[in-house]
């Protein structure tokens, strides 16, 4: 499973939606960075 992390803090999403299902102006709840601005990690 891939996963997404912020480019702002390094905070990992994990939740029950699909990352790319999250809205666009979705922000990291740790540090407000846009979604635009996750790195996908494959795993």
């Amino acid at each position: 499973m891939d996963t997404y992390v912020c480019g702002g803090c390094g905070w990992h999403y994990n939740g029950d939606t699909p990352f790319d299902k999250l809205p666009d102006d979705y922000t990291c709840p740790m540090c407000g960075t846009a979604k635009s601005l996750f790195k996908k990690v494959e795993g």
